[in-house]
């Protein structure tokens, strides 16, 4: 897990850590490459400008590149079915989605590390073969994760052609494809998660019907029986396990 938190640090932090130290470097080479010169490429003030506004999107890039979205959304529906408001807080489902999302994605933390930061670190590539190396890991776990609907949905919408491999999908098409993939697979979890404290919610109800109790709100009263059901099964490791499992 350590390892996993200093890659991902690392492949947040290291762009502008090297632009700091070397101006003539890798970002300087990476840049005058993509405007097709020779020189040294843009100046120090507008490479520094552009990489600190990639750094404010990159973070939500990344979250929602990885399992992040699919655990944060089934831990909200869960909280809602058993019909708790801010129990856990939203801290702390937060921190929870983020630590098993490192869980998850530590093998291709893994291999970025190994294919992307550690060659750029030690100066064997430069920024621009480390980002993409780095995008070729998180491709293939995305590509794993996502359904061929909607991929040709996506697909058809951009008119583009038919593609002959997985990795041929472009970035374009497989973000918004992931995404849809991940909410959709959070839903059907959240909603098997729902049929158990529904079917609490419809008894308690038609109990304190019966006995005329019109006063009484039965999520009141159902709450503490949706509780203690979801501690006799172990809800939580039973819950953790199975969203880890779901991507293997």
């Amino acid at each position: 897990m350590k390892r996993c938190l200093a890659a991902l640090a690392a492949l947040l932090i290291a762009p502008a850590a090297h632009a700091q130290t070397a101006i003539p470097g890798a970002l300087d080479r990476a840049f005058g490459a993509m405007g097709g010169t020779d020189g040294p490429g843009m100046s120090m003030s507008l490479q520094l400008l552009m990489i600190m506004g990639l750094l404010t999107i990159l973070p939500s890039l990344i979250l929602m590149m990885t399992s992040f979205t699919r655990i944060l959304v089934v831990l909200a529906i869960l909280r809602q079915a058993i019909g708790l408001q801010q129990s856990p807080p939203n801290q702390v489902l937060i921190g929870l989605s983020l630590f098993l999302s490192l869980f998850v994605m530590a093998p291709t933390l893994e291999r970025v590390n190994q294919t992307a930061i550690a060659p750029y670190s030690a100066d064997q590539i430069n920024a621009q073969q480390a980002i993409a190396n780095a995008g070729v890991e998180f491709h293939a776990f995305m590509i794993r994760q996502t359904r061929e609907r909607d991929l040709a949905m996506f697909a058809d919408i951009a008119h583009s052609p038919r593609f002959a491999t997985p990795a041929d999908v472009p970035f374009s098409i497989l973000l918004p494809a992931f995404v849809t993939s991940e909410l959709k697979t959070a839903f059907q979890i959240g909603f098997m998660l729902f049929l158990p404290f529904l079917v609490i919610d419809l008894v308690v109800s038609s109990v304190l019907m019966s006995l005329g109790m019109m006063m009484m709100s039965p999520m009141v009263v159902s709450m503490p029986f949706k509780l203690l059901l979801f501690v006799m099964v172990d809800g939580w490791s039973l819950l953790m396990g199975s969203l880890a499992a779901s991507f293997t």
